[in-house]
């Protein structure tokens, strides 16, 4: 392989984090034991989302490896970690972040606070978005795949796991907590019915719970998953 010329691998996806994942998968897939640090990418698009995501052109980038400049190098060499004095419970969700992180391709730290009664753990890198994933599916899954462990490893009473990404969550709460108000001061305005963009079930939840107090309006979900969404309408309305 030393006498290779450097490899380049062109790839797509939604963004930029998950056009560099499938880059690298294919590097990886074609040099077993591959060091994902030694790969250089090169943002050629960084994509466009129409409304709703309609008319979207995917990112795209390129991805390279030189198999000839590092010759000696095949196997990832992580950087060794601070001892940190933690509990089992917040090690069991550090090292299960880092398993899926590094399965997915993305390189990033994880940082794990332990509460009494919830283990919040936050994602930072340059390749969290494969990590959040298309409306947060993503970040949601990994959070219930690491709680549902979480809960099986015991614990009385077992802790709720929070799984955050480049503080994606708060960033997301805060525009659909915007989106909500606004919505509702249309329909109150107008009189009219408004239909917001597809949801997951907690984003759907956070909708309903901010508007549920709001006099002259009232929300409920209609559609099938994944294309679940929430309808805000006149009080009292049809």
């Amino acid at each position: 392989m030393s006498d290779q010329e450097p490899v380049v691998v062109e790839a797509e996806g939604e963004t930029v984090g998950e056009a560099k994942w499938v880059g690298l998968r294919e590097l990886e897939r074609r040099f077993p034991g591959l060091d994902r640090d030694l790969v250089q990418f090169e943002v050629v698009s960084e994509g466009e989302r129409g409304l709703l995501g309609v008319g979207t052109s995917p990112a795209r980038i390129l991805a390279r490896f030189d198999p000839a400049a590092h010759p000696a190098r095949t196997a990832t060499t992580a950087e060794p970690r601070a001892t940190i004095d933690e509990s089992d419970t917040a090690a069991l969700v550090r090292e299960l972040l880092e398993e899926i992180a590094h399965a997915l391709g993305a390189d990033c730290r994880v940082e794990v606070e332990d509460g009494d009664e919830v283990i919040t753990a936050g994602l930072s890198g340059p390749d969290v978005a494969v990590l959040i994933g298309k409306r947060g599916k993503t970040i949601d899954s990994i959070q219930y795949l690491v709680g549902a462990a979480v809960a099986s490893a015991g614990g009385d009473p077992p802790k709720r796991v929070v799984v955050d990404a480049a503080g994606y969550r708060d960033r997301r709460e805060a525009r659909l907590v915007e989106l909500a108000e606004r919505s509702a001061s249309q329909v109150l305005r107008a009189g009219t019915v408004v239909r917001l963009e597809p949801m997951s079930s907690t984003e759907r939840k956070i909708v309903h719970m901010h508007l549920k107090d709001t006099a002259g309006v009232e929300t409920h979900s209609e559609g099938d998953e994944p294309n679940r969404y929430v309808v805000v309408a006149p009080a009292g309305g049809d």
